[in-house]
């Protein structure tokens, strides 16, 4: 008997078997519990890590004088102040100041302009580019042309 011969006799009664014992014995069904079981989503884990500080406050918590530390500074300043009379050799260091502006918390959003005086002059910018001033379009073009 020929190779393809057997092939042709065994081929079906093969099938058959393994139909009858996927479908009668329950194989079929364990097999698609089991794939069923490995579909489901498991329940996610969820990690609970302490709450993180905020490192700014931290770093100024940990820089912050204690309850004796200030007293000592402010005792010290106080000192200083008596010894210097409110004047210096008779001339008033801060006459004519104001004070500096208060800082912003740093959750506050960033402000290019802040800290300055809304009464600041700024910079005279009139004559920026001397006399390149007067050929500005000239350069321009050239940048243009790609020169």
């Amino acid at each position: 008997m020929k190779k393809s011969e057997l092939k042709k006799i065994l081929k079906p009664l093969v099938h058959e078997c393994i139909k009858e014992s996927l479908m009668e014995d329950g194989l079929i069904s364990g097999i698609i519990a089991e794939v069923v079981k490995g579909m489901r989503t498991p329940e996610p884990l969820v990690e609970t890590a302490p709450p993180k500080a905020d490192p700014i406050k931290e770093r100024m918590r940990r820089n912050a004088f204690n309850q004796e530390q200030t007293s000592k500074l402010q005792e010290h300043k106080k000192k200083l102040r008596a010894a210097i009379g409110g004047a210096y050799n008779g001339v008033d260091l801060f006459e004519g100041t104001t004070p500096a502006p208060a800082q912003g918390s740093p959750q506050q959003q960033a402000n290019p302009m802040a800290g300055q005086d809304s009464k600041d002059a700024g910079v005279d910018i009139t004559n920026l580019f001397g006399s390149v001033g007067r050929n500005w379009n000239a350069h321009m073009n050239e940048v243009k042309e790609g020169k």
